[in-house]
């Protein structure tokens, strides 16, 4: 099924529907507005797409364009569900995607070269791209039902926590869906508990607000990381993973002025700061704000030896001080209604998972 999306005239070849005509007749912007003309028949588009997709009459998407091509018909892609195939051949591809593809699964081919008709370069290309979405509108697996699932956003620090904590959860016989906190996964992650995918939310790495304040790697959250899932009752259970330190991409040749006087911990080609006190405390407060917005449904669960696995005894990032000034001010700010639990136990230690997996299951079991 072809649909035209082109906002420049009628479709030159025959297509099923034509979306250009639809947007005349409902009176397309004047002249000299083509942003406006664009934004028109995105609008248009999702509608008629969202549409197809519900009565069971397309199985997936595929677009290729340039510039404004790729920017409209990306959008019209981000109203698809998740794991409807989705393939963008776009002449901008290897340039940042990041707010083009955002929290969806969608396919980007770089064209190579520009797409003006066919050739022997070209052709490659779209024939590549038409075999793959043929491929993946076959495919056939189906996940195991019936069982409760629950999202666990994480990152590099924190991985054998992660690991940990998953086993335990699955164990019990739970889902466990993993995140990477790289700000784009946490947003994924929120947008569908937000579509309710999830009974439960162990946000096991809040790092990402650490990155957000310094503009660090995996900083790139939206308002909304953190805020109350609207669509039902989520417990959330949350843990500092994380909250010790924010991922900056420098490495020890090329320490930046201002932190060549802080904790570091060399990574790969980023490094990670140890937060001061007065960043530790601006992190409790804007926490514990976003947490007392969905009290009923919240808990934190602090392990005291250590957020992250620079962060223990005789680690790079390790200053008990500051952390102890997070958890003082995060329980002065957050409602009394928040149960607060610490233990002795690093964040990796493996005594610490069953510890989280519990609470987490046992809040999932108290919001049936």
């Amino acid at each position: 099924m072809t649909v035209n999306v082109g906002t420049g005239g009628p479709s030159p070849s025959p297509v099923t529907l034509d979306l250009y005509h639809r947007l005349q007749t409902n009176g397309p912007p004047g002249p000299g507005n083509r942003d406006q003309t664009i934004s028109a028949m995105i609008l248009e588009a999702e509608v008629e797409i969202q549409q197809l997709h519900n009565r069971g009459e397309i199985n997936g998407v595929i677009s290729a364009g340039g510039g404004t091509g790729t920017h409209l018909c990306t959008r019209i892609m981000h109203d698809l569900p998740l794991g409807v195939p989705k393939v963008m051949v776009s002449t901008v591809a290897s340039r940042d995607m990041s707010d083009t593809v955002g929290t969806k699964d969608i396919t980007m081919i770089h064209s190579v070269a520009d797409l003006l008709g066919v050739n022997s370069i070209t052709g490659r290309i779209l024939e590549n791209a038409a075999a793959g979405i043929c491929g993946m509108v076959q495919a056939s697996w189906t996940p195991q039902g019936g069982r409760k699932r629950i999202a666990l956003p994480f990152f590099g620090f924190i991985s054998r926590s992660a690991q940990n904590v998953k086993a335990a959860l699955e164990e019990m016989g739970f889902e466990v869906v993993a995140f990477h906190a790289n700000g784009t996964g946490g947003m994924a992650m929120e947008e569908l508990a937000e579509n309710g995918y999830f009974q439960g939310i162990l946000d096991l790495a809040t790092h990402e607000l650490a990155d957000h304040l310094l503009d660090g790697y995996c900083g790139a959250i939206g308002p909304h990381r953190f805020d109350p899932v609207a669509s039902g009752s989520i417990p959330r259970l949350v843990i500092p993973g994380g909250l010790d330190c924010a991922v900056l991409e420098f490495t020890r040749d090329n320490i930046p002025p201002q932190y060549k006087d802080r904790q570091l911990f060399f990574y790969d080609f980023r490094s990670a700061i140890r937060l001061n006190l007065d960043e530790t405390r601006t992190l409790a407060d804007q926490l514990a704000e976003k947490l007392n917005r969905d009290a009923t449904k919240v808990q934190v669960l602090i392990p005291v030896g250590g957020w992250s696995e620079a962060d223990r005894k005789g680690g790079p990032l390790y200053a008990p001080d500051i952390s102890q000034a997070f958890i003082d001010r995060l329980k002065e700010m957050l409602d009394p209604g928040i149960h607060v639990s610490e233990v002795d136990h690093h964040i990796n230690d493996d005594e610490f998972a069953p510890v989280a997996a519990n609470m987490m299951a046992g809040m999932i079991e108290s919001f049936r």
